[in-house]
């Protein structure tokens, strides 16, 4: 079920907006002398193709942006914490300025939902007179912010609320806090007054619970789907966050310092850049058109170089890939962008010598930007990822063919861009086929022979926030266990059958890693290797090394799963997840979060969860 839609032209910020409430921030935050640490839970199981290497060497942008957004607020007291690299991690342990934080902000997606549910539960165990305010966001809760609030009488363990947008929707709740915050007061105790008096109502993109506090709530508030940052440029410096990150180590504490220049550039040396944010299309089984109310979004060719060399000059970063959804999306700006980009320069040498950049684009506004192809090269694009899915069209038709794909990517090798093609796999695609080219193995093929530097292949799986996430549970896609194994969230990664109606799910596990041994190979590595006329040789190669290490890395977590598949019994989900606490609106009208059968005002008769399916 897609996120509902803000009235036109209540849908996005005011131009400046977002650079104001961190001035007013800026002007009270000396007085209030707040500790925050931002925590990025992580679950390692989930290391596999196609994320390896770029899972623990690339600072997320996520976490970042919000660390940025503190300092630049005013609250220089602030710690990014990656599970990635500190595993050991406990906020019952954490003292940042040799103080318990007063903030404790925690990030997580879905597939890492596991280690932030014990982050949360850890942080219960401080005692509430020192409890610092927790607050949970990212992509999460965007979309099941019940989740951070356990309905358990047994195990009553909760986050004071979740966040279900972007940071301008934390400085709000601080801005609130802080001007209703009493002297020598802890900020969770603001919290609590506020929340009880109507204070935090009127904040879009808040999700807050009511009831006692030594039992599981009896209610939550959802303020409604936020408003968003119209400007990019408005955004803070994300050379901000990087000066914020906790050095690895394998201790529960912190260190006294965050890592130090030098060794953040050995830390993550890629690096995610937000350029442009939104897409066109309207694919069934994606969230992003309905979380951007269907706007796009971008920063000026101005502010990225300015990004750019400040990241680059501070911290000699080289390699960026761009967090964008297309940026091709909107071809007026794309070019606009590309041209500043093209022309810009970095200690006195053009920007593509500096720095290289990598990004996503469909095939259908890669062929419309042809002729411009040379100029975003020079704008120093040296990959693309191409979201092909499935050339054939039968799981989403987005302008892409065998031919058109092809053309693609042999214009973008020819222009000395890398395609890097992202497929995806469903019930309805055979491995192979004779009589066309619809089988997996059989588009693997042509990408192959079209110049693909690298190849990303996962199952369809339900994305909380699409059209099809709520149909794909009642019509008992879903797979709630198999055999004696549940279904946890590390699970849900793609790279795992976990929602399937073929007779035969196991054959779907086992053409995933199929179609990745058909293109990471020895044979083709030595083709690669001393074929004729190939200008990406050295990365073809490296890629292909990689490739096939990831593939053993992969093989060996699912191949497992896939033997469970043939041989247990399969359960089946017949409805989402969904809040057992009930939820409503401020208004006292249905939970714009809420899915179908949450009780609260609206609601749906209760579902069976599970039923038996051999």
């Amino acid at each position: 079920m897609e996120l509902p839609f803000r009235d036109e032209g209540d849908r996005l910020l005011a131009a400046g907006e977002v650079a104001d409430i961190r001035a007013r921030l800026r002007r009270i935050a000396p007085a209030h002398d707040l500790a925050s640490v931002i925590v990025c839970a992580f679950d390692h199981r989930t290391r596999m193709l196609p994320f390896l290497y770029a899972d623990l060497r690339m600072a997320p942008a996520g976490v970042r942006a919000v660390g940025s957004s503190m300092v630049d607020s005013g609250f220089e007291k602030t710690r990014i914490v990656l599970q990635q690299w500190n595993r050991k991690v406990r906020p019952s342990q954490m003292k940042l300025d040799g103080r318990v934080p007063d903030l404790l902000l925690i990030s997580s997606m879905q597939l890492h939902w596991t280690p932030c549910r014990e982050l949360i539960r850890d942080a219960c165990r401080i005692d509430p007179a020192h409890r610092p305010l927790v607050i949970v966001g990212g992509p999460k809760t965007i979309y099941e912010p019940w989740d951070v609030f356990s309905p358990d009488p047994d195990d009553p363990w909760a986050a004071d609320l979740a966040v279900t947008g972007e940071d301008y929707v934390l400085l709000s709740l601080l801005e609130v806090l802080l001007n209703a915050r009493g002297s020598g007061e802890r900020i969770r105790q603001t919290f609590l007054r506020a929340r009880d008096s109507g204070m935090l109502d009127d904040i879009p993109g808040l999700v807050y619970a009511l009831g006692r506090g030594d039992g599981p709530p009896e209610e939550l508030i959802d303020t409604g789907i936020q408003r968003l940052a119209g400007e990019l440029d408005d955004l803070a410096h994300p050379a901000l966050g990087y000066g914020l990150l906790e050095p690895p180590g394998r201790k529960a504490t912190l260190s006294s310092v965050p890592a130090g220049p030098e060794r953040v550039r050995r830390l993550t040396p890629l690096s995610s850049l937000v350029m442009t944010v939104g897409c066109k299309f309207r694919c069934q089984y994606c969230p992003i058109p309905a979380y951007n109310q269907r706007q796009y979004r971008t920063k000026s060719g101005e502010r990225i170089v300015e990004e750019l060399s400040r990241l680059y000059g501070e911290y000699g970063l080289r390699n960026y890939f761009g967090a964008d959804d297309n940026f091709f999306n909107d071809h007026e700006r794309t070019l606009t962008m590309v041209e500043t980009l093209a022309m810009a320069k970095i200690d006195g040498q053009a920007l593509r010598r500096r720095v290289r950049l990598a990004t996503e684009a469909t095939v259908h506004d890669t062929l419309q930007l042809r002729e411009h192809l040379p100029l975003i090269r020079l704008a120093s694009i040296r990959a693309l990822w191409i979201g092909v899915e499935d050339m054939s069209g039968k799981l989403v038709q987005k302008g892409q063919s065998a031919d058109k794909t092809t053309e693609t990517f042999q214009l973008l090798r020819e222009n000395g861009i890398m395609p890097m093609p992202m497929m995806m796999h469903h019930d309805e695609q055979p491995l192979r086929t004779r009589d066309d080219d619809s089988g997996l193995l059989n588009q693997v093929r042509l990408l192959k022979a079209a110049g693909a530097t690298s190849l990303q292949v996962l199952m369809v799986t339900p994305s909380p926030g699409s059209k099809l996430y709520v149909p794909t549970y009642t019509t008992k896609m879903v797979y709630h266990s198999v055999g004696r194994r549940r279904v946890e969230p590390y699970l849900i990664d793609g790279n795992h059958v976990i929602a399937s109606l073929h007779p035969q799910p196991w054959r779907k596990q086992f053409n995933i890693l199929l179609g990745y041994l058909w293109f990471y190979n020895p044979l083709r590595m030595l083709h690669l290797l001393f074929g004729k006329g190939n200008r990406f040789r050295k990365q073809d190669v490296a890629l292909q090394i990689f490739g096939m290490w990831g593939l053993a890395k992969t093989a060996r977590r699912t191949f497992i799963w896939g033997l469970r598949l043939m041989v247990c019994t399969i359960k089946r989900c017949t409805h989402p997840p969904r809040s057992q606490i009930p939820m409503r609106s401020v208004d006292n009208h249905r939970a714009a979060h809420a899915l179908p059968g949450t009780p609260g005002p609206a609601a749906e008769p209760a579902l069976e969860t599970v039923e038996a399916h051999s």
